[in-house]
């Protein structure tokens, strides 16, 4: 092998290679891997993010709620039902809550579109509601808020 300034007692290196023999498909395909992964990454978290809403924000925005609903691994019914496991669980089914006929008769199911609807305004969306609240009529509050809650449980510990 004869020696030069691009090479090495293991071959060629740098641009002479390049020259010679084109692109190191290895080294190409690997970083590209590297690449697309680092992108998918990337999106995936910040459509996470989107569609929970921000948590921390979220849990601020509880704070309103405390008065009447808990959540969390203690949680109990009060005033209102614990909020526990609010995803996809039928309204009017919190054992211990003395719901009223309106909730238990909705046949709402709760998801995100569901309880951003009835936030901004309870009494509108399940008329008979016992829930005395004026309602979130921000957008992106009700959005946090639901990831907040969106985050408990049935047994009340955080799946995220």
């Amino acid at each position: 092998m004869v020696r030069g300034p691009f090479t090495s007692r293991f071959g060629v290196i740098g641009s002479r290679h390049f020259e010679t023999h084109g692109p190191r498909p290895h080294k190409v395909l690997g970083s590209g891997l590297i690449s697309v992964s680092i992108a998918i990454v990337a999106l995936a978290s910040s459509a996470g993010a989107a569609v929970a809403g921000d948590i921390a924000a979220g849990e601020k925005t509880f704070k309103k709620c405390i008065p009447c609903h808990n959540i969390g691994e203690n949680a109990k019914p009060s005033i209102g039902p614990i909020q526990n496991g609010l995803k996809g669980r039928k309204s009017g089914t919190v054992p211990g809550y003395n719901y009223s006929d309106a909730n238990k008769n909705s046949g709402i199911v709760w998801d995100e579109a569901t309880f951003k609807e009835y936030i901004k305004d309870p009494k509108a969306k399940i008329p008979g509601t016992k829930m005395v609240f004026p309602g979130i009529k921000d957008e992106k509050e009700a959005e946090d808020l639901w990831g907040f809650l969106e985050q408990f449980g049935p047994d009340g510990k955080k799946m995220k």
